[in-house]
């Protein structure tokens, strides 16, 4: 975790350059040639060595001095092209500065290890690519399942130690996902958060910055990092006094036995513990699903920026990823215009709906990881199960608002996130509340393989949908 590490290097106990040189050793074998596009061994090495020479002079090197980070293909780093998971922009103009977040994170004293591979252009929650292989999730690896995308790269390089922690984007689940999948934890602000400048875009109105990272304290940390915050410690909060909503609407359609008894199990140890669980209906959620028949932002905004790029070099692309993004060219001014007022309507209306908890809660995937193999050799499987995983997480993009994604299964079992979400700007109470149900759920995870749920929260939610 970040703050350990910080802790060691300061008091001597291990150096940035050695923290590095582990992280690079992990990057040269195994999934590393699929996680990461480009691997800055020689510059993080050289950083690594100024951090240490300021360190033994006692002098500050930031929040996150000597922690070696990775960030995903689609952030601009000066000097090169910003390439986004595609061959097609390999010859691209060289970035002429750095991504804001990139920019923040140097000045936090961050080692960028390397751009972590993704889903082309980030037009998929599943997190294959036909151009670089896809890296495979940690668990039962010798099955080869997807890590969840589309910050694919992000989430192993911390899973296999190649990074201590990551920085995606989320566009319709793109942070969550992959931690979801993976057993980590995914953290998407409110969108104004943090800076776009220097992103590679996907949908405008939707994409977001946010880190991955193995505890919740972790995305803390560099959630005040991206967003020019102070940081400060979690304040503490009173789990009797929780009001939790679980909806009941959508988020639990399809979902598969596994994750719905570990949902179960977690809503159930919250409530034992005296948080207060009501069962909502939210007919935004529904409202949201039937806007996406009309029109969507990632399609309209998606193909608006690739048009030109589509015309000239369609046959480079993933066809899969180009297929969703012509789904743009039949979307009339119109239908795109209505969508925003639709959006803007519905938050008011989600804004309003949610004021009476501290926070909604709900799986973040209604399934546990797919083969790569699957996916790969049959399209109508990765379509269905691609919409699928990107469900629950899509909501809040759409809605605006923010969310926390925490490992929840027991160990040794399939990964399960559980989501955590607010929809007024409140990103900090999010992380508050994160801090305190991972407590809880560190218990939950390790407790004996036998034992069962102590409630029915999904079966009775589905039922009453």
């Amino acid at each position: 975790m970040i703050e350990t590490l910080r802790a060691a290097i300061d008091k001597g106990a291990t150096t940035s350059r050695a923290v590095v040189e582990r992280c690079l050793e992990r990057a040269l074998s195994g999934e590393g040639a699929r996680t990461f596009i480009h691997l800055f061994a020689d510059t993080a090495r050289a950083e690594a060595d100024a951090v240490d020479r300021r360190q033994r002079a006692g002098i500050w090197t930031g929040l996150l001095g000597g922690i070696p980070i990775s960030v995903k293909d689609l952030f601009d780093i000066r000097g090169l092209p910003t390439t986004a998971g595609s061959t097609v922009l390999a010859d691209a103009p060289a970035a002429a500065a750095d991504a804001a977040a990139i920019e923040r994170l140097r000045a936090a004293g961050a080692i960028i290890v390397g751009r972590t591979n993704m889903t082309e252009f980030a037009f998929s929650g599943l997190g294959l690519n036909p151009h670089y292989g896809t890296p495979a999730n940690p668990f039962e690896r010798r099955s080869r399942r997807i890590p969840g995308g589309s910050s694919s790269g992000a989430a192993v390089s911390i899973c296999d130690e190649m990074a201590v922690a990551a920085i995606g984007t989320d566009t319709g689940g793109s942070v969550r996902i992959p931690a979801a999948f993976c057993g980590l934890t995914g953290f998407k602000p409110t969108q104004a958060r943090v800076p776009l400048y220097g992103v590679l875009p996907l949908s405008k109105s939707l994409d977001s910055v946010g880190p991955l990272g193995r505890s919740v304290n972790c995305c803390r940390i560099l959630d005040a990092v991206l967003s020019g915050q102070r940081y400060q410690a979690p304040r503490p909060v009173d789990l009797r006094a929780l009001r939790i909503a679980v909806p009941s609407t959508r988020v639990f359609d399809d979902i598969d036995a596994h994750v719905a008894r570990t949902f179960d199990r977690v809503i159930a140890f919250l409530a034992d513990g005296g948080a207060q669980i009501t069962r909502i209906a939210v007919p935004e959620f529904a409202e949201v699903g039937q806007a996406a028949e009309v029109a969507t932002f990632p399609a309209t905004e998606g193909f608006a920026w690739h048009r030109d790029l589509l015309a000239r070099a369609k046959d480079r692309y993933d066809p899969r990823v180009a297929e969703r993004l012509e789904r743009g060219r039949w979307i009339s001014a119109a239908d795109y215009l209505w969508l925003v007022a639709q959006r803007n309507q519905l938050m008011a209306s989600m804004r309003a709906r949610a004021a009476a908890f501290d926070v909604l809660a709900m799986p973040t995937v209604p399934i546990t990881a797919p083969l790569i193999t699957d996916l790969e050799r049959d399209d109508e499987l990765y379509h269905r199960l691609n919409l699928l995983v990107l469900r629950n997480p899509t909501l809040v993009n759409f809605l605006d608002g923010c969310a926390l994604s925490l490992p929840c299964h027991r160990e040794g079992d399939a990964p399960v996130g559980l989501m955590l979400a607010r929809f007024d700007s409140a990103d900090d109470t999010v992380l508050a509340i994160g801090n305190a149900i991972e407590t809880t759920l560190t218990a939950i995870r390790v407790e004996a393989k036998s034992s069962q749920p102590r409630g029915g929260v999904a079966a009775e939610l589905k039922a009453a949908k």
